[in-house]
């Protein structure tokens, strides 16, 4: 079951494409080992994936920057083309510390 939903906008030279982020609820996968899954949907293709804590709460951190992190450092935030509510202003996700030189907008404001 889908949790959370984000729609990013990739701007292009004749149209815009969205690029659409899922995040499903946890699931406990043995005792002490929680599951927490996401999809992006990039242009190539959607990027399923899951990330993994100790409970759901590490979980669900842990899949919202791993999606942070991939999004800062895809060729679509490089190019300058990726934009959330606004051009520039970040993408609300939070990435792990030895990437956050990347952060634009108000995610690097809010660390």
């Amino acid at each position: 079951m889908i949790v959370a939903t984000r729609t990013l906008t990739l701007r292009g030279a004749d149209t815009n494409s969205e690029i659409a982020i899922r995040i499903f609820v946890p699931e406990e996968q043995e005792p002490g080992v929680w599951s927490c899954r996401y999809e992006i949907d990039w242009p190539e293709g959607t990027r399923k994936f899951a990330a993994h804590g100790i409970d759901s709460v590490q979980a669900i951190e842990l899949a919202l920057k791993m999606i942070g992190s991939e999004i800062y450092t895809s060729e679509y935030h490089k190019s300058g083309n990726l934009m959330w509510d606004e051009q520039g202003k970040g993408y609300g996700f939070p990435v792990a510390r030895n990437i956050r030189d990347l952060l634009i907008g108000h995610d690097a404001e809010y660390l």
